[in-house]
């Protein structure tokens, strides 16, 4: 992955500047340390830096045609570029380099917009065509590279990363509407973002830029047949189909002119990764993971179990508490929005690893659950839908009891602790997003913490209303299944796994991270199974461990689903030595910002400091809340002392 910026002149507008470009290159270096490029004429400046991993000596960008009509600047990999340049050469074009990025370049020249539908890939593009003056920009399918713009009447200005924005234009402000989003459902609603004016190119759209007008449309979507079979006398044949398919994604997430590595949890879905490396490929197999100090955050038996059995070359990096406090602000500089969670902090730290080790490209597991069916949201949903067609029944609801053996709900209690939490939305089981109601309005209540200028900036919005407008008519025709892996793929996973924690976690220190589940080809043969293929009974990846479950020990098969967590609150309690956390929760820092009620946030400090926190909604808010002052502090109040020049 790299770096791309860029401006654009409108009609008003001032012709474009290398010093701003230069400006906003600098502060993508991060991404891509290994070069700088730029092309500058009366209309537009493109900028990229460089992370070299395909065609180290030729691949340096923006990269022309040959009558240099069409240029381009990327960030991303193309996995099948050596298919498509064969088929390109077959068609009659030329190329003078080896890179993926020419690839693209010449399959838009061949196909135009439908180029897009030629790439199996991970990709932010920018074309410039300057006989036209016409500007293409694209993201891929599921929003694994990031690409940002903002429109004013002089200029449209494009980056991967906000703050590459931010360095040109000077407007900087945070966006409440986006924050109450994030309250909710942990990310914006795209295509916004936590500044205002500044939005995102949403994952699986294509922005065209011709004769005065902007044009942006959906190239590709997560689609959901209702009518998919059934039928279990074809599991071994959809098994062995998905196991082709999977390992031909991984095989091709090795192309690289430098070593790949790859992340090895324990759980299932890194250790197929692995697994398939080691037996299915000859790359050696280099493996990197996260150890914590605190023993029920910590995986590393499983860990153990696997590195033995396929004889790894591993590295592994402990993080402690006092890790998560000291590399929190850098964090927070990177995600360009608030956390829920610290869970960000100690990926950063496995990336920084990766990049002493010398790696650049590490393959993960990220996209099982959401395409195979792995989370315990969708179990839920499950039950919750089969209790919402007899809601008074007291049986029903202690399904949930299967789900989480250690709750101590006795059948007398399970209507009142049981209706609390997944009871929420029980008459509504229709609704496109029941499946998350219970996550969503336990994570709503850091809403309580608001002060009152921002209650009164946000009297008039409903974040609900927000993503219903955003999710299409069809989403409520898909069966409840369907439904909950439709809203978990385009709100927490694009918004937030592949974001906060997963590009920009890698990035911030130079590692392309390369996601097998994620092959547009896997995601398509996924959304076309029933769900019982995925979910049989309460059995999740049902398809996939029968697919793949030989290659790994039978321990990792069998083993309950343990979600990656890390230590949160208590890596902050004794402040003393970095001080942030009472300088930015301070009276003072709260009310001059003036996100949060001063009152109620002092209350909350003083009974986290007393140990008195209680569980997941009093984490959840103290790591909203922090975050967001960090988020204020660094990007409002601090920013031209933090941007590279």
């Amino acid at each position: 992955m790299c770096g791309v910026a860029g401006y654009l002149k409108l009609k008003d507008g001032p012709e474009p500047d290398p010093v701003i470009l230069n400006l906003m290159a600098s502060q993508l270096v991060h991404r891509g340390p290994d070069g700088q490029g730029f092309y500058v004429d009366d209309t537009i400046g493109l900028a990229h830096t460089r992370l070299s991993i395909i065609d180290l000596e030729g691949g340096a960008q923006p990269i022309h045609d040959k009558d240099e009509r069409y240029w381009i600047v990327f960030n991303g990999e193309i996995f099948n570029y050596i298919e498509l340049r064969q088929e390109l050469i077959n068609a009659g074009a030329e190329f003078y380099t080896h890179s993926d990025t020419e690839v693209i370049l010449q399959a838009f020249i061949k196909y135009d917009l439908d180029f897009v539908n030629k790439l199996n890939g991970q990709f932010s593009i920018a074309i410039w065509d300057k006989l036209d003056k016409r500007l293409i920009m694209v993201r891929d399918r599921v929003g694994i590279v990031p690409l940002f713009y903002q429109l004013n009447k002089e200029c449209l200005f494009f980056a991967s990363e906000i703050k590459s924005i931010l360095a040109a234009t000077g407007n900087r402000k945070l966006n409440i509407k986006a924050l109450d989003q994030l309250f909710t459902f942990w990310a914006p609603v795209s295509p916004e973002t936590m500044f205002d004016g500044v939005l995102e190119l949403s994952p699986g759209h294509l922005f065209e830029y011709k004769n005065g007008q902007i044009d942006i449309k959906r190239y590709w979507e997560w689609s959901y047949d209702n009518k998919t079979e059934d039928d279990f006398s074809k599991v071994d044949e959809k098994a062995e189909e998905l196991q082709s398919l999977l390992t031909d994604a991984t095989q091709i997430r090795l192309r690289s002119d430098v070593p790949v590595g790859a992340y090895l949890s324990g759980g299932l879905d890194s250790s197929i990764i692995t697994s398939i490396i080691k037996n299915n490929t000859n790359t050696p197999l280099r493996s990197f993971s996260i150890q914590f100090e605190d023993k029920g955050l910590d995986e590393s038996q499983h860990q153990q179990l696997l590195i033995d059995s396929l004889k790894a070359d591993h590295s592994s990096i402990k993080c402690s508490y006092n890790d998560i406090a000291k590399n929190f602000l850098d964090t927070i500089w990177h995600t360009e929005a608030p956390i829920l969670r610290s869970a960000p902090v100690p990926m950063g730290m496995l990336s920084g690893l990766v990049n002493r080790m010398g790696y650049k490209v590490v393959l993960t597991g990220e996209g099982a659950d959401e395409v195979f069916g792995g989370y315990d949201i969708f179990k839920e949903s499950k039950i919750r839908s089969f209790w919402a067609k007899n809601k008074e029944s007291v049986i029903r609801p202690l399904l949930l009891k299967k789900l989480y053996p250690y709750l101590d709900v006795s059948p007398g209690k399970a209507q009142v602790y049981l209706q609390k939490f997944f009871g929420v939305g029980i008459d509504t089981p229709d609704l496109s997003y029941f499946s998350h109601l219970p996550r969503w309005i336990t994570t709503s209540k850091i809403k309580e913490f608001y002060s009152e200028s921002t209650k009164e900036s946000l009297k008039s919005v409903n974040s609900f209303d927000s993503l219903e407008s955003y999710l299409p008519d069809y989403v409520k025709k898909y069966n409840t299944f369907h439904r909950a892996q439709y809203i978990e793929s385009k709100t927490l996973m694009s918004g937030y796994l592949l974001a906060s924690q997963g590009d920009r976690m890698l990035m911030k220190n130079s590692v392309e991270g390369r996601f097998p589940f994620l092959d547009h080809r896997v995601i398509e043969f996924g959304s076309g199974l029933h769900p019982k293929f995925k979910m049989f009974g309460l059995q999740e990846k049902f398809l996939l461990k029968k697919s793949m479950g030989a290659l790994l020990p039978n321990k990792i098969v069998k083993r309950y689903k343990q979600p990656y967590r890390s230590p949160d609150i208590a890596s902050f309690i004794n402040d003393d030595e970095l001080g942030y956390v009472s300088d930015l929760l301070s009276e003072k820092r709260v009310k001059e910002y003036g996100y949060f009620d001063v009152n109620r946030v002092k209350f909350l400090l003083k009974k986290i400091r007393a140990g008195r926190a209680i569980g997941y909604k009093d984490n959840m808010a103290f790591m909203g809340i922090l975050s967001t002052q960090a988020l204020h502090y660094l990007f409002i109040e601090r920013f031209n002392d933090r941007i590279t020049v």
